[in-house]
């Protein structure tokens, strides 16, 4: 393997790929915060007749900035089928990573004079990320409350068992299978429940402490360990319920 060297090439000299898949527009901003704040630190990886292969965002934020030389790398040892190969893979590995949603919140809280809005983090994202991650509570308390607004929900309305019963009664009447597959089976028709997390989050609201923390454990409710309870509310946002509901549909 050759060995890798930076160097610095004219801006105007290099060649955005003409067929590049990846929208990156939205993004240019928050790049050019992140150069204006650490500096320009990651090359833009060139073919070797200057076309680039990955640093598309990089050079528009760059090219915004007045910049006139950029650092670059040029990987001229890539064949024209590895060049593409590498161009996709370098943006697809980025939507493949996931963030450790605990480890995120450290890391943010111990930034205390750095914007990161300028680089894409929104005010509470990792708040809310943390809070609703399963088997995950947040130790944060800057949340709102989920409020009362409406009469307590009966279990029918918590609970649609419909397609679950459905699925069992034919499993019942099934010919061809042991009855240890039954059972596998009937006990497998559960996934088929359908929750409405607008009326748990009414019930959980009225509930007694034990019930509150069953529904905790069982996931049904995903809330704030230091911000759990006040005035007998659940922390619980309408927008996520929302999306909840909208998952299952």
């Amino acid at each position: 393997m050759s060995d890798i060297k930076v160097v610095y090439r004219d801006v105007e000299s290099i060649i955005p790929y003409e067929n590049n898949p990846r929208n990156n527009d939205e993004a240019v901003q928050a790049v050019v915060e992140s150069i204006k704040e650490f500096g320009f630190k990651v090359p833009i990886i060139l073919s070797g007749d200057g076309e680039i292969v990955a640093g598309h965002t990089r050079i528009k934020a760059a090219k915004k900035m007045g910049m006139k030389e950029v650092p670059c790398i040029i990987a001229d040892d890539l064949s024209e089928e590895q060049t593409r190969a590498f161009r996709l893979a370098d943006n697809k590995s980025g939507e493949i990573a996931t963030w450790d949603e605990e480890k995120l919140q450290q890391e943010l809280e111990g930034i205390l004079n750095i914007d990161m809005k300028l680089f894409g983090f929104e005010d509470g994202e990792s708040d809310f990320a943390d809070e609703f991650v399963d088997d995950k509570y947040t130790m944060k308390t800057n949340i709102p409350q989920y409020e009362i607004t409406g009469d307590c929900p009966e279990f029918s309305e918590m609970l649609d068992t419909g397609k679950e019963q459905e699925l069992i009664e034919e499993i019942e009447k099934a010919e061809g299978i042991t009855d240890e597959e039954r059972e596998f089976l009937i006990k497998a028709a559960g996934r088929h429940n359908v929750f409405n997390y607008r009326n748990i989050a009414e019930y959980y609201a009225r509930a007694t402490p034990e019930m509150q923390r069953l529904m905790e454990k069982s996931a049904l409710v995903i809330i704030d360990v230091d911000n759990a309870i006040v005035n007998g509310y659940a922390n619980l946002m309408a927008d996520v319920l929302d999306m909840m509901e909208d998952g299952e549909e």
